[in-house]
């Protein structure tokens, strides 16, 4: 009986998960969702430097990649019934820490009074020769 009733448990709890879709920032190019809600909460996938609502892998400056990366968590924190002023946690991902100072200058333009709790992590080059991806949780309005 208590297995049949952990079944059921799990069940409730996974038919309280949403997949966010929006078309207003780039579609997954795997299989993945955009962003998962759950208990009031938003997870956001790392996003690169697309520019939103696109798909061509066009590689700009680290600053343009850096604001394409923010306006598609935006776009999906959006569609999330959410916003970058509800953001918890942002993971980095760089590809050199030398781009840090442009990284943070821009990220800075994107948060100006909400400081979010953040991790920065040096990777190599990413998919299709972005240098930077960002992924967020947020808190629902």
């Amino acid at each position: 009986e208590r297995l049949q009733q952990t079944s059921a448990t799990t069940r409730d709890q996974n038919s309280q998960i949403k997949q966010i879709s929006t078309d207003r920032a780039t579609t997954p190019g795997g299989h993945y969702s955009q962003a998962v809600a759950f208990q009031g909460m938003i997870f956001v996938s790392g996003q690169l430097g697309f520019k939103p609502g696109t798909s061509d892998p066009v590689v700009g400056t680290i600053e343009e990649q850096t604001q394409n990366c923010l306006n598609n968590v935006k776009e999906i924190l959006l569609a999330s019934n959410s916003d970058l002023d509800h953001v918890l946690k942002v993971t980095i991902y760089v590809s050199d820490v030398a781009h840090w100072p442009e990284v943070n200058r821009v990220y800075a333009e994107f948060f100006p009074n909400h400081k979010p709790a953040r991790a920065i992590v040096p990777c190599n080059l990413l998919h299709h020769g972005f240098n930077v991806e960002i992924e967020a949780i947020a808190a629902s309005r």
